[in-house]
């Protein structure tokens, strides 16, 4: 993937990345431009720090904090380069990026973006896959985007990336809950590529968690929610 990306850098994303991968001062100023007044400057800076992250993540990891931060720029392309690479973290560094659990949220359901949608899901499936308690926390969300954008372009990537949460360390009840909420696509789906996958990740999570008939969940409305509480 890196190879892919380096053929698509421009001359100035290229010699920016040479130049934070040997030299603290430099890697320190481009995190600060996360921050910038500029537009352009936050969204090249964004652009670097995923490069950054395919090639030398380690190099990140003392900055997570501000990378969180960088979720809350209002423009697309910041957060969703910087949500790539928080999902590059993940594996080593999974309770430091837990903090971009909020900012991760409020990206899904961007009504412009879709690249953003999926590098919001992307990041919440891998953070939700490492512990049962995460998934059970990201699941209520997961599953409100696979309802939200059932019938997106995003919603096949979407189907790739829950493939690998149903193989993650996901709780039985989530996994009974997703296995619920894909059945009918896994037995009606329309299209192959649908009932194909949908059908692969229904199957595996069926055998792994042993499940009988499991069912899709219909979740309370706000205005139930304070009796939901108080159970």
């Amino acid at each position: 993937m890196a190879q892919e990306n380096l053929v698509e850098l421009s001359s100035e994303e290229a010699a920016r990345l040479a130049s934070v991968e040997n030299n603290a001062d430099a890697l320190s100023a481009l995190i600060e431009d996360l921050s910038s007044s500029s537009r352009r400057t936050r969204q090249l800076a964004g652009r670097v720090v995923h490069l950054l992250a395919e090639r030398e993540s380690d190099l990140l990891v003392p900055f997570i904090e501000q990378l969180v931060d960088a979720l809350y720029r209002p423009e697309a392309q910041t957060r969703w380069e910087v949500l790539d690479a928080l999902t590059l973290l993940v594996p080593g560094h999974a309770k430091e990026c837990g903090a971009a659990y909020e900012g991760a949220e409020a990206a899904l359901f961007d009504e412009i973006s879709a690249p953003l949608r999926l590098s919001a899901f992307r990041f919440l499936v891998v953070w939700g896959a490492t512990e049962r308690r995460r998934s059970e926390k990201v699941w209520p969300i997961i599953d409100e985007a696979i309802q939200c954008y059932h019938g997106d372009l995003e919603y096949r990537d979407m189907l790739a990336l829950l493939l690998s949460f149903a193989h993650g360390q996901i709780s039985g009840s989530v996994a009974a809950e997703l296995a619920g909420r894909l059945q009918f696509d896994a037995e009606n789906g329309k299209g192959s590529y649908l009932r194909v996958r949908s059908g692969e990740i229904y199957d595996s999570l069926v055998k792994r968690f042993k499940l009988d008939n499991p069912q899709k969940k219909v979740r309370a409305k706000k205005s139930d929610a304070e009796d939901e509480d108080e159970e």
